[in-house]
C-alpha cells in the first residue's frame, strides 16, 4: 500500500461519490406526510430541496480528498517545539439521531522534521466533523491523520462536544458537556508533555454555549 492508500484509508473518504439530491427530496417529502404535514403546503414546498442541500454541505467531509485540502502545504523544518491549534470550531451530526453537535477541538503536535500550514489543521478537523460522527471516533481519526502525514515525535488531540440530542430529547441535559481525547507518541507516554497540553488549551478557556 503506498502512502496515498494509506492517507485515503484513515481519512476513509470517498471523493468520487455524491449526494443523491433527488433521491433524499423524496425522502424528506415522505417523512413529512409521515408526521402529518403536507409537503405541498406553501411553507414545505421547497424544503426537501433545501434539506438535500443542506445535507450536501454538512457531509461533505465524506467527498474531500485529504490531499486537495493539504494542497503541498507541509513543508521540510527543524522546528522541534509543540505546535498547538486551540479551539477550532465545528459542527457535526450525530449518527444515531442526526441531530447537530457542536464544539472545539485542539490540535497539537511536536515535528519530526516536517511541519504543517497553519490553516490545514482545521480543515483536517472539518474533514471528520461533516459526516455523520460520534465525537470519540472523530477524535481519533484526527490524530491518526495527523500522525500519518506528518510522522510526528507526538500528536494530541482533545474534543469539547456539546450535543443536541443530550439537550433537546432524552435525558434533556442542557449544561452537559461530552470531552474526549486522543494522545499518540510523546503525549501518550510522557506525562510532562502531555499536562504541558492540557495546561495550554484550559488557559483562558470559555464554556461552550449554544
Amino acid at each position: 500500500m503506498d502512502n496515498r492508500e494509506k492517507i485515503l484509508k484513515i481519512a476513509d473518504v470517498h471523493p468520487d461519490t455524491a449526494v443523491n439530491i433527488e433521491t433524499v427530496e423524496s425522502a424528506i417529502s415522505q417523512i413529512l406526510i409521515a408526521i402529518g404535514e403536507n409537503p405541498d403546503r406553501p411553507g414545505l414546498q421547497d424544503t426537501p430541496n433545501r434539506v438535500a442541500r443542506m445535507y450536501e454541505e454538512l457531509l461533505a467531509g465524506y467527498r474531500e480528498d485529504p490531499y486537495q485540502i493539504l494542497n503541498g502545504a507541509i513543508f521540510e523544518d527543524t522546528y522541534d517545539e509543540m505546535v498547538l491549534v486551540r479551539d477550532i470550531e465545528f459542527y457535526s451530526l450525530c449518527e444515531h439521531h442526526m441531530l447537530p453537535f457542536i464544539g472545539r477541538a485542539h490540535v497539537a503536535y511536536f515535528p519530526n522534521g516536517r511541519v504543517i500550514g497553519l490553516s490545514k489543521i482545521p480543515r483536517i478537523v472539518d474533514l471528520f466533523a461533516r459526516r455523520l460522527q460520534i465525537q470519540e471516533r472523530m477524535t481519533r481519526q484526527i490524530a491518526d491523520l495527523l500522525n500519518a502525514l506528518l510522522s510526528p515525535h507526538g500528536v494530541a488531540v482533545v474534543v469539547e462536544g456539546l450535543h443536541l440530542c443530550s439537550t433537546m430529547r432524552g435525558v434533556h441535559k442542557h449544561d452537559a458537556r461530552m470531552t474526549t481525547s486522543a494522545m499518540l507518541g510523546a503525549f501518550r507516554n510522557n506525562i510532562a508533555t502531555r499536562e504541558e497540553f492540557l495546561d495550554n488549551i484550559s488557559r483562558g478557556a470559555t464554556p461552550l454555549r449554544f
